[in-house]
């Protein structure tokens, strides 16, 4: 199965169901993950900055190209609530501007 780490969040790997967002993935581990409009890709708040394994995640979503255009997702980021990862693994890290109070970060 493929994996997901998060530079800066302790108790990663993840796994990441073929089937699975990687917020879904994400909360199904236990980690408290931000993300404003509850999944729905109306926002950027669950981004992920991608650091190695961005060739293996699935397309960009409509959402996500939305963003991108906008400029409110950078060319390193992807929303993790539209994102799935098929095959590889993914090593990322949370942004500063998406960090939540209450989770200690590495």
């Amino acid at each position: 199965m493929p994996l997901l780490t998060i530079e800066n969040l302790p108790g990663i790997p993840v796994e990441v169901p073929a089937d699975a967002t990687l917020l879904a993935a994400l909360q199904a581990a236990g980690h408290d993950w931000m993300h404003a409009c509850g999944a729905k890709g109306r926002c950027t708040t669950c981004r992920v900055r991608v650091l190695t394994g961005a060739e293996h995640l699935g397309p960009l979503t409509a959402a996500e190209e939305r963003y991108r255009a906008a400029g409110r997702l950078l060319p390193t980021e992807r929303l993790t609530c539209q994102a799935r990862l098929p095959a590889g693994n993914v090593t990322g890290r949370v942004p500063e501007a998406t960090k939540l109070p209450h989770v200690r970060y590495c």
